[in-house]
């Protein structure tokens, strides 16, 4: 990728917050700025980016996107609940912790569940170990800029042989306010042993265009568990770019299920580096497109050791002249044998107009492995609604049947009963069931 111009103004938007700071010789202000020579080096991708040739970003980075943060009022909180579910909440507003909304009083004392300030009051050492060393800053521009841009984080601290046993419940709140890029960052640290659930949702509160560009940064340690839920129902003005970048270490579980179920342009990467043996891996996802939206599902599991195991499962219905993308990479390294990965894709198109590009990848060096991947794109079946209709049913509630069931394979597979019936909820009316 070569510089463009259009990170002229967030060079200068940089700067001027450089002055501001009067030059931080802190160890994040060496961070924030190695980061924004990368991203002045890299530029934003184009078409002609292999890893972007199906979406086009340049639309939305055209408008005047204000790199400065505002706040939301506190009365629409209560729409980004989940009925039913018992969690610890925390909620970010536009980027920035809101402690007004965050529900913590009743955590384990050993656990930190906080934003930026009160992290680097009690754990400066946490986040000199962790922030900016998972997530790959020099050869991503959303998350070089993400890092250089960083103000406040949602930092998650679960330490050694703790286990959380109600979920957290992670809230960021968007709102348009003098149409800004909005640049969430999570942290979430998983100690030796210890196991936890992480919900993470999103609320635009109003319809007009967003630029949403969020990074998550894992660390899952020894024989430790984590099992994280991404629920992104964006409005149709939304433009969402979301990196998800993770380390495992020796016996470590990890479960990712996303759902995507509306936006303009959403781009999810996810990066997942299994660097310690006997690590688990499970990537779950599920997309629903209408309208003109697109929808990119951009994925890499790094296998670097030995004896690990992953599966990669994505599902996706396309409708009207939407576009859908699925490009998932697993790389087994030479000197990581005994590696089982499966992969499949699968996605239903509803209409001729849609498209679906579907990208499989398996890059092995190693020779013992088990590893495979599909991937199938088609319309739904005629003779099975033909067959429901001959049991009295209309051949709108047969598709709407068959859609659902279709999209259920993947929702079930969410532990937590209150998550898995509100999506069963959305995803119903999303596709008008």
């Amino acid at each position: 990728m070569a510089p463009s111009a259009d990170i002229t103004r967030f060079v200068t938007a940089f700067a001027r917050r450089e002055t501001a700071r009067k030059g931080s010789r802190h160890w994040l202000g060496d961070l924030r700025r190695d980061a924004m020579r990368q991203f002045t080096a890299l530029g934003f991708p184009t078409r002609k980016t292999e890893a972007w040739k199906y979406t086009n970003i340049a639309g939305p980075l055209r408008r005047t996107l204000n790199t400065d943060r505002s706040s939301l009022p506190v009365e629409a909180a209560h729409a980004a609940s989940i009925p039913g579910l018992d969690a610890h909440v925390i909620v970010f507003d536009n980027g920035r912790h809101c402690v007004a909304l965050s529900h913590l009083e009743d955590l384990p004392d050993s656990v930190l569940i906080t934003g930026w300030a009160e992290a680097a009051q009690s754990h400066s050492w946490l986040l000199h170990r962790y922030f900016g060393r998972v997530a790959d800053y020099e050869t991503c521009p959303f998350v070089a800029l993400n890092t250089a841009f960083t103000e406040d984080t949602a930092v998650v601290y679960v330490p050694a042989n703790t286990v959380l046993d109600r979920p957290v419940h992670l809230v960021h709140r968007i709102s348009n306010d003098h149409n800004p890029l909005v640049q969430p960052r999570v942290l979430i640290i998983v100690g030796d042993n210890a196991r936890m659930t992480l919900v993470q949702t999103s609320i635009t509160t109003d319809a007009a265009p967003t630029f949403t560009n969020s990074v998550t940064e894992v660390s899952v340690g020894r024989d430790a568990h984590l099992e994280r839920i991404d629920i992104q129902d964006e409005p149709d003005g939304a433009t969402v770019v979301s990196s998800l970048d993770v380390t495992q270490n020796t016996g470590s579980t990890f479960h990712n299920s996303s759902f995507t179920l509306g936006g303009s342009i959403v781009r999810n990467n996810i990066t997942v580096l299994t660097d310690a043996e006997h690590c688990q891996t499970f990537l779950n996802g599920l997309f629903l497109a209408s309208g003109a939206s697109h929808v990119d599902n951009h994925t890499l599991i790094d296998h670097a050791k030995p004896q690990c195991y992953s599966s990669e499962y994505y599902k996706g219905i396309l409708d009207d002249r939407a576009t859908g993308v699925f490009n998932g990479k697993v790389l087994v390294r030479q000197d990581a044998q005994q590696i089982n990965a499966y992969q499949s894709n699968k996605s239903i198109v509803l209409a001729d107009t849609a498209r679906m590009y579907a990208k499989p990848e398996l890059e092995i060096y190693a020779d013992d492995v088990k590893c495979s991947h599909g991937a199938t794109t088609g319309q739904l079946d005629g003779e099975a609604i033909f067959y429901l209709r001959t049991r009295g049913l209309t051949e709108k509630q047969a598709r709407s049947l068959m859609l659902v069931s279709f999209a259920r394979d993947v929702t079930e597979r969410v532990t937590i009963m209150p998550i898995r019936v509100a999506l069963d909820s959305l995803v119903t009316e999303h596709l008008g069931a």
